[in-house]
């Protein structure tokens, strides 16, 4: 194991069909929603489940909270149960893109729920794939549970609270897209472009190396003390676009020992949907 919340693939291939580990591919292509289911039909990690951000990581139902918003914890249990989760089996996420699409958010979903045994598969299947791990077709039989989990209302950040602290200048607001989105240079998805103002900018590929694994601890926390200078990382607050890139930056804080900041899961996609609040355009400001 690199870390509690980071897995090798050597460490998950030696434990990989163990009953007090579940596999979770998380895989998620925004712009070909047919490929991620079609991706694990044809090889995924032997014994692994299927999320789908759409549906078990997001209830697209909830309006005015995104274009992902949180589901309920109600929903969130229902999902586990038909996994077979229970609370002494280890989850292992894992996509193909980094963790950010979407196994961070499941590992953070996870970390609100309260659930510490919970990990990201650094470097994703390509990882594994790279190690010569074994992969198959072959849709693990699954015996459902009934779990029951709550959130902690304490690590979810909503507006009004955001745009207080953002007034009063007790939270630091980080945005994980892409510098150009950031700016208000291009908007593809969403209402306007631009960012909450006051926001800090760091995307969250920033957070990986050349080989699509996470950086050592000590370079993430170089660069992120760089970011928000002497701050409590207690008072740092995540977003990107819709909720999910987010909780990249957060495991990234956390694997660089800079515990305790939380996601504002509406994002972008939810602070941009009402034209009452503020937009910013430009680069960040120290």
């Amino acid at each position: 194991m690199k870390s509690h919340m980071l897995v090798t693939a050597e460490w998950l291939a030696a434990r990989a069909g163990a009953p007090d580990v579940l596999v979770v591919d998380c895989r998620k292509d925004l712009a070909d929603p047919a490929r991620a289911p079609r991706d694990y039909a044809e090889a995924h990690v032997p014994g692994a489940v299927r999320a789908e951000l759409d549906r078990d990581l997001s209830d697209l139902s909830r309006h005015g909270l995104g274009r992902h918003p949180l589901p309920d914890a109600s929903a969130f249990s229902k999902c586990l149960s038909r996994w077979g989760w229970v609370p002494d089996r280890t989850v292992i996420a894992y996509d193909d893109a980094g963790g950010a699409l979407a196994a961070a958010r499941l590992w953070w979903m996870l970390r609100i729920a309260g659930v510490t045994r919970a990990a990201v598969l650094d470097g994703g299947i390509a990882a594994w794939r790279a190690e010569g791990q074994p992969v198959t077709g072959d849709v693990p039989a699954v015996v459902p549970t009934a779990v029951d989990l709550s959130f902690d209302a304490a690590e979810l950040v909503g507006y009004d609270e955001l745009a207080q602290g953002l007034r009063d200048d007790t939270v630091t607001l980080i945005d994980a897209r892409a510098g150009a989105r950031y700016r208000g240079e291009v908007e593809p998805l969403d209402r306007v472009a631009g960012h909450v103002p006051g926001a800090l900018n760091r995307p969250y590929g920033d957070n990986l190396d050349a080989t699509g694994r996470f950086k050592q601890p000590d370079a993430l926390r170089r660069e992120f003390e760089a970011l928000i200078g002497d701050r409590d990382p207690r008072r740092v607050v995540h977003m990107c676009g819709s909720g999910v890139t987010a909780c990249h930056n957060l495991l990234a804080m956390e694997h660089a020992g800079l515990n305790g900041s939380r996601v504002f899961a509406p994002s972008w996609s939810g602070w941009s949907s009402d034209p009452a609040r503020p937009v910013e355009t430009g680069s960040s400001r120290p």
